[in-house]
């Protein structure tokens, strides 16, 4: 990013990076974490629920408040603009404000909050960049409500996707199009925009959601990509039959044939843990799910990921094959569900973040920022289609998020607003 390295910017990087303010930044997480504040600490905002409305009014103000300008999209995804001196695309940052049904106060949104803290520190330095600055908050990126997640990140780079979104159902048969709906008539003081905007590039700050910077003890991390996935759903039909007088050996068993699979799915996957090939099997349904019934049939999940995209389809094919030969009672059949192919984030990205580390951890004598791979989803994965894209992490304690007990230290959380501070001045030029 040569363009960006001139002495002046650089210099004007370091000051918005020491006029973050730690307090400020405190209070912004707590005020956010009020919406849907759960008792144990954690919160419950899914997405364009009533609770999530009323955090994105409190984001529009206090964004306002700031002197941005505030826009929203069809996918309902905000973006709070600080002028530039130029109407170019604008340096892009944020994350998203929806949790998971039972989530922590940091997940996505540390990210928005850190954008906005970046702002008040422009401002306060009185830095005034060449670029514009946004800051975005996604919608459903969590896509506990809804699925799949990262809609608002998809759609604002694919906009051809928004018309299946919509027809899809939560649990109470409401549709994604009509929350979204509903969601933008609520806030009809905001302007549209339009989806598949020019950005300059997007820069996203988030906590790592695992435990590899807390066991290296270093507080930044620089992601250099987002692992490749496959997701198969396996659906096995047996007998429903009675538990005490079918015998072992005439019994279609659907949950035991189920679990044969399972252990030798996990078994194979042992041989690639040094390649870091990590294998989930997260949801089961059993019918009829009865203490003395025979299960007749059995679903489950299948979550395969891999930084390496060619073992992952190799790993793939293992899964396929297995169910292919398989030679049981019961009728074993594998449908694919969600695909994607690794995300690399430019070298060049991932390089200027890299400074920008450096220079936060070394003002705090910290020590300098260590690479990784990302093994969740985030909206990176898709804006790294639309511009350059990186990402920065900070530690979570043992690793834990999705979770009430979602937890890092508030100095780890004010270093990585430093060096978002750093990066996006230096990509905005001042």
């Amino acid at each position: 990013m040569s363009e960006h390295s001139n002495e002046s910017t650089i210099a004007a990087a370091n000051v918005a990076l020491a006029h973050v303010h730690s307090e400020r930044l405190r209070e912004a997480l707590a005020a956010l974490a009020h919406f849907g504040a759960r008792a144990d600490g954690g919160v419950a905002r899914q997405t364009l629920t009533e609770v999530d409305l009323q955090a994105r009014r409190f984001l529009i103000d206090r964004a306002r408040a700031l002197g941005c300008t505030v826009e929203a999209d069809a996918c309902a995804n905000l973006f709070f603009r600080r002028a530039g001196r130029t109407n170019q695309p604008p340096v892009l940052t944020g994350s998203h404000a929806d949790t998971q049904p039972v989530g922590g106060k940091l997940d996505g949104a540390y990210g928005v909050m850190a954008g906005l803290e970046v702002i008040q520190a422009l401002n306060d330095a009185g830095i005034q960049t060449e670029r514009p600055i946004e800051v975005v908050a996604w919608t459903n990126e969590e896509g506990s409500r809804f699925g799949p997640g990262c809609m608002g990140s998809s759609a604002f780079v694919e906009p051809a996707k928004l018309d299946a979104y919509r027809q899809v159902l939560d649990g109470e048969k409401t549709s994604f199009g009509t929350a979204l709906d509903r969601a933008l008539q609520a806030i009809p003081d905001v302007p549209r925009c339009a989806l598949q905007r020019p950005m300059a590039a997007y820069v996203e700050l988030h906590i790592e959601q695992g435990p590899v910077l807390e066991r290296a003890g270093v507080p930044l991390g620089v992601v250099t990509g987002i692992q490749s996935v496959r997701w198969f759903r396996v659906k096995v039909t047996g007998v429903a039959a009675h538990a005490g007088t079918t015998p072992m050996d005439v019994r279609a068993d659907a949950m035991a044939e189920s679990i044969a699979l399972a252990h030798r799915l996990m078994a194979e996957a042992r041989h690639y843990e040094d390649r870091q090939l990590r294998l989930t099997l997260g949801r089961w349904v059993v019918a009829p799910n009865s203490i003395n019934t025979i299960a007749g049939d059995v679903e489950f999940t299948v979550d395969m990921r891999c930084v390496d995209g060619e073992l992952l389809a190799r790993f793939a094919a293992t899964l396929q094959e297995m169910v292919a030969s398989h030679a049981g009672r019961s009728r074993m059949v594998l449908e694919p569900v969600f695909e994607r192919a690794p995300t690399h984030f430019p070298s060049a990205m991932t390089a200027l973040l890299e400074q920008a580390c450096a220079s936060a951890s070394a003002r705090a004598g910290q020590p300098a920022p260590l690479q990784l791979t990302s093994g969740a989803f985030h909206d990176a994965m898709y804006l790294a289609g639309h511009c350059p894209s990186a990402m920065i992490f900070v530690p979570s304690k043992q690793g834990i998020s999705h979770n009430a007990a979602e937890e890092t230290d508030h100095a780890d959380l004010v270093l990585g607003v430093q060096a978002l501070a750093h990066a996006v001045t230096r990509l905005a030029g001042a």
